[in-house]
């Protein structure tokens, strides 16, 4: 499988406020391959290895307020990189991995995207698009 990249949604109103944070769509994407599941919000990023997503989910629509952003949940350390209220998908982790901040203290046991194509990208995560 050659490498696939799925481009985050923007909800037009908010694109202004995540492009001050260097959140663009040049900058926010998602990227699936054999090996690597790699994740790019603006300053943010996430790398881990494929055979390290155990599942995934289908969400939204959301609240703009718990979305858009970077977040990470006070209950589960989950992370949450959104750009659009309309649709997203969440990625669960075997084992968490870092995002939101450098260092090993903050890892991260899953992480929603809000990417164009969600039902895409879990196809890419699950093999069935081959």
């Amino acid at each position: 499988m050659s490498a696939r990249r799925f481009p985050f949604r923007f909800d037009p109103p908010f694109r202004p406020v995540l492009a001050l944070f260097g959140v663009r769509p040049d900058s926010a994407w998602v990227e699936v391959d054999e090996a690597r599941l790699r994740v790019r919000f603006g300053p943010w990023h996430l790398d881990t290895a494929r055979d390290n997503v155990v599942g995934v989910t289908r969400g939204g629509p959301y609240r703009w307020w718990r979305v858009v952003g970077a977040h990470l949940s006070l209950v589960d350390r989950g992370l949450t990189l959104g750009s659009s209220t309309g649709a997203g998908l969440c990625v669960r982790f075997g084992a968490p991995v870092p995002a939101l901040a450098p260092g090993p203290w903050l890892r991260h046991p899953a992480v929603t995207v809000t990417v164009a194509d969600p039902d895409a990208l879990a196809a890419a995560l699950s093999g069935s698009d081959r």
